[in-house]
Formats: structure tokens, C-alpha cells, sequence
């Protein structure tokens, strides 16, 4: 059971897929969020979630106040979850009358090809890919990211502490790492003048 942690749809029980995702624990996810919220990068921002399993980190970001956010999911069955706890999240903003209400977005394809079809500027990304992706993949992922980010936009990478950092180039720099048991979420970003 996944519950989202704040904002108007806080306390927000989502559900899960049965299988074939590694859902963020609430430590971690908590720990992203305050990081996030202490920086004030949630209010109207626009946010890709890649790898995105339940939907809980991006629609976490529609509950604090992001503009619009797209899950994207290429499992059929994951992506039909996402699909139903973003109505839930969508019916929760018609309740408590959020204007705007976020738009959300659920894209059934894998990471790397949605990535060349989002629209940008893209202000916020969570990236939680399965362990098994290689540290390769990533780093491809962020290269085909890069362009489509605004300057000064965010990525929470989420990986396992046994897995390669990212390796970054361009764009993108490598802020941090924080550690949380058996999981690390590298923090990047996207540098404020593009080169």
C-alpha cells in the first residue's frame, strides 16, 4: 500500500501494480519531497516520472502543487494502475476545488522513446529505473533528457548503492548523493545557462 504524502490529495491511497516494480519507500520518498520542498522546485512545475510504477512520485508532485506531470510506464499493467490512481488524484483536485487542477498525463512507452516525445521545458524528473537497468541506459537517458530540460531543472535519479553513478556531460551536472540504506538518489541538474 502506497499513500501519497501531502498536498490536497495527502494521505491519498494508491495502488500499486501486482508485480514487476520496486516501489520508492516512503523514507525515501519523504526524503526526496523535503529536499524538494525546501527548495521550493514542486509549486507549478512540470514533471516527467520515468520508470514510474505506481505513479506515486509524480502524482506526490500534483498533490504539492506541479502544473502538469506525465507518467510514463512501459508495462500495460503498471500503466493502467498509473492511469487509475491519477483519476483518483484528478477527482481529489475537483473536490477540494485546486485551480488550476494539475494535468497528468499517463504515457505507456519505455523511458528512453517517450523521452524524444515529451514537449519541454521540463522543470522536474524522477527517474526510478528497475536495478537491472544498466548504468549505460541511464546515462543514455539523460543525454536524450538533456535538451528537453529548462535551465535550473531537477532530476531525482533513484538507483541501488551497488550501481555505478551517472555519468553526466553537457548540460547536466552531478549536485549529490544521498544514501538511504540499500537505495541512493543521486540529485542532478540541469546547469542554469545550458552549457
Amino acid at each position: 500500500m502506497t499513500r501519497l504524502i501531502a498536498g490536497f490529495a495527502g494521505s491519498l491511497t494508491l495502488s500499486v501494480p501486482k508485480s514487476g516494480t520496486r516501489p520508492t519507500s516512503d523514507r525515501v520518498r519523504e526524503a526526496i519531497f523535503s529536499a524538494l520542498d525546501a527548495r521550493d522546485l514542486i509549486d507549478g512545475a512540470h514533471v516527467v516520472d520515468l520508470y514510474a510504477g505506481s505513479g506515486a512520485l509524480g502524482l506526490e508532485a500534483a498533490s504539492r502543487g506541479a502544473s502538469s506531470v506525465v507518467l510514463v510506464e512501459k508495462a500495460a499493467s503498471a500503466a493502467r494502475v498509473c492511469q487509475a490512481n491519477a483519476r483518483l488524484v484528478e477527482q481529489q483536485a475537483a473536490r477540494f476545488g485546486v485551480e488550476p487542477a494539475p494535468r497528468i498525463r499517463v504515457v505507456t512507452r519505455a523511458a528512453r522513446s517517450a523521452v524524444e516525445t515529451l514537449d519541454g521545458p521540463i522543470d522536474l524528473v524522477f527517474i526510478d529505473p528497475p536495478y537491472e537497468v544498466s548504468a549505460d541506459e541511464v546515462d543514455e537517458l539523460l543525454e536524450a533528457l538533456e535538451p528537453r530540460l529548462a535551465p535550473g531543472a531537477v532530476i531525482a535519479l533513484e538507483r541501488s548503492s551497488r550501481s555505478a553513478p551517472p555519468t553526466t556531460s553537457g548540460g547536466i551536472v552531478h549536485d549529490r548523493t544521498a544514501r538511504y540504506g540499500e537505495t541512493v538518489v543521486h540529485w542532478l541538474s540541469r546547469v542554469a545557462n545550458g552549457d
